[in-house]
């Protein structure tokens, strides 16, 4: 059992949930713990057992720079409702983008010390994430735009191939359009030669749905969506990408066109609630479904996790080439600044249930030239 480190720390930053809620800021903590020296042998086996089965260490030294994303089911995650058996403390975070500083035996054939590596997985909240080198991807450089795939790209791109059935000429609705995810699902939906709307809250946000490529950007703030459905798009939707729930779910069933198809990938209206669910008033959702001949089809990223390669190697080579938009938002507007730190993931996740983010929201671990290291 053999591994390769190079400047491994003596402690590092985490985000841990101390409690199970949907208030992360209110249930969880930075922590900085002690990591046990290697020289010391007892330390050393419980290291190299845990890189034996093909693992990489990842995260970046403080000096340089590592990016971490924020997701709307954070809050779900940390609320214990994708995994009841979950018990605190338990860390948080799905998403990050940094470089190797360790490597297993079976993971040296992958990759080196120093590769910029973008990751998938559970505890990413961290400045440095032991991860399996099944759940990581290489990236050429440690640049957040990378990361925006890694869930809300991968989440679009296989949800409209898989479930959306898209046909030329169709129309697409996609909520929340100028979000993490609703930006990709805007994209994919074009680049398929479908007539995309999107409904978004801010004059800002339509401006960037144009930029994009959609067609019928629509501020609800401003519009009244259901009103300029029926009176733009009388013969209904063919295919809704939704993520929003509540009463934007029933205006979507209300409007689905003859064979539409509704597919779900969330409902954030609900999560910060005690359940997590947002009321739905889905009674007559059977006579309306059956009236069209249409669906609702849910989707979930880890049960898709055999497309998921291919959509990530599909994405990267658009992104290549410029064909494809990764909007990425620090919350460089904010009165208290960028999202920089750990610390800003409580800022960042309250910022984007405000409503506040253009594309996908990223917090900075560690800002380029600033260090605090002790090694």
């Amino acid at each position: 059992m053999c591994f390769v480190i190079q400047a491994f720390p003596c402690q590092c930053t985490t985000v841990v949930l101390r409690r199970k809620g949907s208030r992360c800021q209110n249930k969880s903590e930075c922590l900085c713990p002690a990591l046990p020296p290697l020289q010391e042998e007892a330390a050393a086996l419980t290291f190299m057992q845990a890189f034996w089965k093909n693992v990489v260490a990842l995260v970046t030294r403080r000096h340089l720079l590592e990016f971490v994303g924020i997701n709307a089911s954070d809050i779900n995650y940390s609320a214990g409702r994708y995994d009841p058996s979950l018990k605190p403390p338990f860390d948080a975070g799905f998403e990050g983008v940094g470089e190797v500083v360790g490597l297993g035996l079976s993971a040296s054939s992958r990759y080196t010390v120093g590769d910029s590596v973008a990751y998938f997985g559970s505890g990413a909240f961290a400045e440095y994430t032991v991860v399996p080198a099944k759940e990581t991807v290489p990236v050429p450089s440690v640049k957040p735009e990378f990361l925006t795939l890694l869930v809300s790209g991968a989440t679009a791109y296989i949800a409209l191939k898989r479930l959306g059935d898209l046909t030329k000429g169709e129309t697409v609705l996609v909520t929340a359009a100028a979000g993490g995810t609703g930006q990709f699902a805007v994209q994919f939906a074009k680049r398929a030669g479908c007539h995309t709307i999107g409904t978004c809250s801010s004059n800002e946000k339509a401006g960037f749905l144009k930029s994009i490529g959609c067609d019928r950007p629509i501020n609800h703030t401003a519009e009244d969506v259901s009103k300029t459905l029926r009176n733009e798009f009388p013969q209904g939707i063919d295919v809704i990408y939704e993520s929003v729930g509540g009463s934007t779910l029933e205006l979507a069933v209300n409007n689905l066109a003859n064979k539409g198809r509704l597919i779900v990938i969330g409902f954030i209206s609900g999560y910060q609630s005690a359940s997590g669910i947002p009321p739905f008033r889905g009674a007559t959702l059977p006579v309306k479904l059956l009236q069209k001949s249409a669906s609702v089809r849910g989707f979930f990223l880890p049960h898709f996790l055999g497309d998921y390669r291919e959509a990530l190697s599909s994405m990267m080579q658009m992104f290549a080439k410029g064909e494809l938009v990764c909007k990425v938002d620090c919350g460089e507007t904010e009165p208290e600044g960028r999202f920089v730190g750990l610390e800003s993931v409580f800022r960042a996740v309250d910022y984007m249930y405000a409503g506040k983010n253009v594309g996908k929201v990223v917090v900075e671990v560690t800002p380029a030239g600033v260090s605090n290291s002790k090694l």
